[in-house]
């Protein structure tokens, strides 16, 4: 589960069972309706389908998800107008799209999520990732981004088809629900 952090629209915190991680989201929050270049992340229930990793920066990945070792000649298409789009592409690729074997580490482990990907529609949003964060946990585009230990952490418990749940409103973890006392909230 990705819930909003109380403090910023692009802070999160994902919750594994009784594990709670901090996470970056998209740098205007989230949204319902989710479209290309917004810089939200999508409100949903979305389910992983497998995921790619920096085999020069990594030696291994510890999970049951599908991983593909990531090449240069990898690309994501993010060009609504193009028949690829929200696909992995092979360069050369003319139509606008993103590196998947970044210089940065944000796509050192990369997890593929199934937004707009089994029932595409153009302008819906494009290359929907769990990935690792910039410093300071600055915000995505759209994605949910985490610290590389607390993507080791949570890589063995995810396979194909585990659903990660995006809130849309701040939500208190269990335990922290408000309690009515004499009248009020506290």
């Amino acid at each position: 589960m990705v819930r909003p952090a109380p403090s910023k629209i692009s802070r999160a915190i994902v919750q594994l069972g009784h594990l709670t991680f901090p996470a970056a989201i998209g740098r205007n929050g989230r949204t319902a309706l989710k479209r290309e270049g917004d810089g939200k992340s999508p409100i949903s229930t979305i389910g992983l389908l497998h995921g790619f990793y920096r085999g020069d920066r990594l030696p291994g990945i510890a999970t049951a998800l599908p991983m593909q070792r990531t090449r240069k000649s990898m690309l994501w298409c993010d060009e609504p107008r193009s028949p690829n789009y929200n696909r992995l592409v092979k360069a050369p690729f003319a139509p606008s799209h993103e590196e998947m074997m970044r210089k940065d580490s944000l796509y050192d482990v990369c997890l593929v999520l199934d937004w707009n990907i089994t029932s595409r529609s153009r302008n819906r949003g494009s290359a929907i990732f769990m990935h690792l964060i910039r410093p300071g946990y600055e915000p995505t585009a759209g994605c949910v981004a985490l610290h590389p230990r607390d993507m080791r952490r949570i890589l063995p418990h995810l396979r194909k088809g585990t659903k990660i749940r995006i809130l849309g409103e701040f939500q208190p973890a269990i335990g922290q629900q408000k309690t009515r006392h004499q009248g009020g909230f506290f």
